[in-house]
């Protein structure tokens, strides 16, 4: 069993990438802020999901307010 973990440990290079605190609590402090949603649901989404519904609302305050498209925006 230890030297599956010690194997684990090699193969992930003895660390594995976080999403930044701080984008995190924007992000949710954004979503709650926007849909009502209380702490629970905004921090069980999925880093996927919470960045489209993110995402979503920025597209709507940008057409609300007559932006001009971004062309470079995928």
């Amino acid at each position: 069993m230890r030297a599956q973990i010690r194997a684990a440990g090699k193969f992930y290079g003895g660390g594995i990438a976080v999403y930044p605190e701080t984008e995190l609590y924007k992000e949710a402090s954004f979503l709650a802020y926007y849909y009502h949603w209380d702490y629970r649901t905004v921090m069980t989404l999925d880093h996927r999901t919470r960045r489209r519904f993110c995402a979503e609302i920025s597209a709507i305050h940008k057409e609300l307010n007559n932006a001009p498209k971004n062309i470079f925006e995928v």
